[in-house]
């Protein structure tokens, strides 16, 4: 595995991903990205021959943990980054963030990643990212507001502007882990949450709902109906089902334009309740025709 070699705080080229070339201002909003391949429609039914996949899944998230943490090998906070000593913690743990390697205790990492005010917010995620990300695997991040925090921390690194080793093993991680939770039937961070961190982190979910779209079978589809009904209501109310770090009517029109498209089918495959499909169809209304709908389920915002 390649090691970096380069000081942590020269000035990269941003990094190209996919052909699009990121040149964004800093905390610019990201243009939206084509996923690489597409994977073949996977079976994820446990306890059957469609488990290789879900093996598959998992040793493809275990090289991406890999292949982050040898690629920011060595990666420290800038030697000139400041926190208050009041409200964050000790210049003692503030140093820590200064040394390569050292694993950060859960509360320092916490309120390491919380904190939204880093001068060099870019060098401070590329320290942290390879335990936050193991972190996130096991279901051991909590987030306060939402997961879509997770994602404005991403978001807030620009990693889509690192150079391109970092910026493609950040991307693989996003997406390993992603596949891995779809496969998964009992994932330690739920779907729904999953994909917030993945749309938010990257600016846009249409990449992670097409990966959605590729994954066929029981254990997807289940994930599919407890995504829709944690989602609903917000939807039917025009409203993002997580806080965005921008763009939120734009991601808001993207779900629910794939949801109708795409989810009914699955939802019956999945023996999903009637009044699930009938607010699946009512998201493909607007206005009037919407709440007068007798299949309103009667939400009031």
């Amino acid at each position: 595995m390649t090691r970096v070699t380069q000081e942590p705080y020269e000035t990269h080229e941003p990094y190209e991903m996919h052909g699009l070339h990121q040149t964004h201002e800093p905390y610019a909003p990201y243009a939206p990205y084509e996923m690489s391949e597409a994977h073949e429609p996977h079976e994820t039914t446990p306890g059957t021959r469609a488990d290789p996949p879900r093996r598959r899944e998992r040793q493809r998230l275990d090289a991406a943990l890999d292949r982050l943490t040898a690629t920011l090998h060595g990666m420290t906070a800038h030697p000139d980054e400041a926190q208050c000593d009041c409200h964050w913690g000790s210049e003692e743990e503030l140093a820590l963030l200064k040394v390569p390697g050292r694993e950060l205790d859960p509360d320092l990492l916490e309120r390491t990643w919380r904190a939204p005010d880093w001068r060099d917010h870019p060098a401070l995620l590329r320290r942290i990212l390879p335990q936050f990300a193991a972190h996130l695997v096991d279901g051991r991040i909590e987030a306060l507001f939402g997961m879509a925090e997770v994602g404005h921390c991403l978001a807030r690194g620009k990693w889509q502007e690192w150079p391109e080793g970092q910026g493609a093993a950040v991307e693989e991680f996003l997406r390993a882990w992603w596949a891995w939770t779809l496969t998964e039937p009992e994932p330690p961070v739920p779907a729904h949450d999953v994909l917030t961190v993945c749309a938010e982190a990257s600016g846009t979910p249409s990449p992670w709902l097409g990966m959605w779209q590729q994954f066929a079978g029981p254990v997807a589809d289940r994930h599919l109906a407890e995504a829709v009904a944690e989602w609903e209501y917000d939807l039917l109310g025009d409203a993002l089902p997580w806080a965005a770090w921008d763009r939120a009517e734009e991601k808001r029109r993207k779900l629910a334009a794939w949801l109708v498209r795409r989810a009914p089918d699955r939802l019956r495959a999945h023996g999903a309740p009637d009044e699930l499909l009938h607010r699946v169809r009512l998201l493909g209304l607007e206005g009037e025709p919407r709440w007068t709908d007798p299949h309103w389920p009667g939400h009031r915002y």
